[in-house]
């Protein structure tokens, strides 16, 4: 996906649909914060197969893009299945078998999965609550659960920019592919790449200022008006109910 296409998709902000679409981004965010701490302590395997089918189920009522989410977790992917090859190799205990003359460990293997699952669970809940409700809401739901509005309000400028300063870098190394620039293990190529890295912190502090002198002129203030929160609603509320009921279901599995 191009820096342009990725842009694109990262600042869609209407992308909610399906029932969690009537949910209160900080009943969301929050509710997205406390799974993923519960996440981290669980090991049992009943407690991790219900939060995966957690997980499963808040994707299928956020109504996620199935290809779209594909390709995320076939990303994720990639890293744990280096892991799952890795870790039992590395990881000391009883030997389940030998590969290539190295003990693959119970341990490891156990290790390897616990890891695999927690981090699926972990991105398909992340995705179905928080995916979906655009950078601007998510910053506005940032502030609107306590977390101070100058960092809100860096969290949603650098995502916005993230994209344009991909391209800015991807314009400045076709210039130098135009020049005949061959990156090597070279003094030439290491003085060139400083050279691309100091041009473009220097573009990006002017298109800095002259976004934020773009924004005084519009009448910025330092405060976002999608920051302004509502009331919760019936639905808000209905969920703040259900919600731990899951945590502690969770917590009953692996504790209990």
């Amino acid at each position: 996906m191009s820096g342009k296409a990725s842009a694109a998709a990262i600042f869609a902000e209407n992308r909610d649909a399906g029932p969690l679409a009537a949910i209160d981004p900080r009943v969301r965010l929050a509710a997205a914060i406390t799974f993923l701490a519960l996440l981290a302590v669980l090991h049992t395997a009943p407690a991790l197969i219900a939060a995966l089918l957690a997980a499963l189920a808040a994707a299928f009522f956020a109504r996620l893009p199935f290809r779209a989410t594909l390709r995320r977790l076939t990303a994720v992917e990639g890293f744990l299945l280096f892991l799952l090859l890795t870790l039992p190799l590395t990881m000391p205990g009883h030997a389940l078998f030998s590969l290539f003359g190295l003990p693959v460990s119970e341990e490891g293997v156990r290790r390897a999965i616990v890891i695999i699952v927690r981090v699926n669970a972990g991105v398909l809940m992340a995705a179905a609550l928080l995916s979906t409700m655009g950078t601007m809401r998510l910053a506005g739901a940032m502030s609107g659960i306590g977390v101070p509005p100058r960092i809100a309000h860096l969290f949603q400028l650098t995502v916005r920019y993230v994209g344009v300063f991909h391209e800015e870098y991807a314009r400045l190394r076709r210039a130098m592919r135009a020049r005949g620039f061959r990156a090597g293990s070279n003094r030439h190529s290491w003085r060139s790449l400083g050279h691309l890295l100091g041009m473009l912190v220097l573009r990006s502090a002017e298109r800095a200022e002259r976004v934020a002198w773009a924004m005084r002129a519009r009448g910025f203030s330092g405060q976002f008006r999608a920051f302004a929160q509502r009331r919760l609603e019936r639905a808000d509320r209905l969920f703040i109910l259900i919600w731990p009921v899951l945590l502690i279901a969770l917590a009953w599995l692996e504790f209990g």
